[in-house]
């Protein structure tokens, strides 16, 4: 399900699946982008930060037509203890594998895979990240 911003609406909660990750998706080229990411971040249950949240950052293959500084979306991930993701979606082998990462995330997220917890997935993705 995708949604532009949060809260999302109230009037079918009832008929919302559960909801196991959220990925924030900010466009490289659109500052407008990250303040909208900002904004609906004030709206996620503070739980979904222990590893059911991610970042995922479009149109890095255009470092020319940047707004926003890396500095900034670094922070963003940092601030919240949820990993960062960088993806070209015009190239189909970044697009697919990145697909295939954000699958195993939602598997991971959703409690499919047996012996690693969102909680755990999260730590190795920041340690990973350090490395």
């Amino acid at each position: 399900h995708l949604a532009a911003s949060l809260p999302l609406p109230a009037e079918r909660d009832h008929l919302r699946p559960r909801i196991d990750m959220i990925v924030f998706m900010i466009d490289i080229k659109s500052k407008y982008s990250l303040k909208n990411v900002e904004a609906s971040l004030a709206y996620v249950d503070a739980s979904f930060f222990l590893g059911k949240v991610c970042f995922l950052v479009t149109g890095v293959g255009r470092v020319n037509c940047c707004s926003i500084e890396m500095n900034a979306v670094w922070k963003l991930g940092e601030t919240y203890c949820s990993p960062v993701l960088f993806c070209e979606l015009e190239v189909e082998g970044i697009r697919v594998a990145t697909a295939q990462r954000l699958l195993r995330m939602l598997q991971i997220c959703a409690g499919h895979v047996p012996g690693v917890s969102a909680l755990s997935f999260s730590s190795l993705m920041r340690k990973s990240a350090n490395d």
